[in-house]
């Protein structure tokens, strides 16, 4: 008895600390999202306090955010003095035809490189998994030459057509359909169903999450693109929202409070599509394995 009282105890110690690790994990996890949370939310914070104010008391106070009373009238400046509502819609109507065309070419370039079987094949891999490593600095020149022969330039589609190459949506299709079951995909063949049948009738309607996914990113990648739009459109009417903010900022006399007000109107409708189809974000990169 008195031998095995020992025993008991360090067995009971050892699963007390087996218990109680997953929690303090959790808790480390929980807090370490917290912070970085709270980082991430100081800019934003700190940008809706100084699209507020005046121009005079962000000169007098620029480190207090509460000194000289807050108001809208940045806001009303901004949307009257600045063609923001074609800056929306310039960016709105590149960013959907992005997602349709992205999610469109890039769900049938991974289906093939997924389940037929052609020669080349490797060939083509190689290649996608060459585009990943160019950055997109190296194919401005390229790309500038090229739509300007097509006399594409100062045009919706100059923008659209680059953000359809997307290696990294081929392989997130690529990695969701080689997790599709292969008796499906048989099944379906000796059913008498033509490829172009089962990408459409039996792998696209499951492939919802990294539809959402690569739908969301390229989204956003869209939205935000600044130097190819930069190059591409030269009409103040035709600029998309980041590079309209950059054009606001005037080395003579900046405007902080209509230049953070117009800052916010544009990364507002990425924290609503971030905020909305959040869920699709997490199951698609738990579903493709993304990392």
């Amino acid at each position: 008895m008195i031998t095995t009282a020992p025993g008991r105890s360090a067995g009971g110690t050892t699963k007390a600390a087996g218990v109680d690790g997953p929690r303090l994990f959790n808790r480390l996890c929980a807090t370490c999202l917290t912070l970085f949370a709270l980082i991430w939310l100081v800019p934003f914070f700190w940008a809706l306090a100084t699209s507020l104010r005046s121009d005079g008391s962000i000169t007098q106070h620029p480190t207090s955010p509460f000194a000289g009373g807050w108001s809208f009238h940045a806001y009303s400046y901004a949307w009257d003095h600045y063609p923001i509502g074609w800056w929306y819609l310039n960016s709105l109507v590149i960013s959907l035809l992005a997602v349709v065309f992205t999610v469109g070419f890039c769900s049938m370039a991974g289906f093939a490189l997924a389940f037929l079987r052609f020669r080349g094949r490797g060939v083509i891999i190689a290649l996608v998994t060459a585009g990943l490593m160019l950055p997109t600095e190296a194919l401005v020149l390229p790309q500038f030459i090229e739509y300007r022969s097509l006399h594409l330039l100062g045009t919706y589609w100059a923008l659209v057509l680059p953000s359809i190459a997307a290696p990294v949506s081929v392989f997130v299709f690529h990695a969701f359909f080689r997790g599709i079951p292969t008796p499906l995909i048989e099944a379906a063949r000796i059913d008498g169903a033509s490829w172009w049948r089962v990408y459409a009738s039996v792998c696209m309607p499951i492939s919802r999450p990294a539809a959402a996914t690569v739908a969301i990113l390229t989204f956003i990648n869209s939205w935000n693109a600044f130097l190819w739009p930069l190059l591409v459109l030269n009409q103040t009417k035709s600029q998309t929202i980041p590079v309209g903010l950059a054009s606001l900022v005037n080395n003579s006399n900046i405007q902080y409070a209509e230049v953070m007000a117009s800052s916010v109107l544009g990364f507002l409708p990425l924290i609503a599509v971030f905020l909305v189809f959040q869920r699709q974000i997490t199951q698609g990169i738990a579903t493709t394995g993304i990392r």
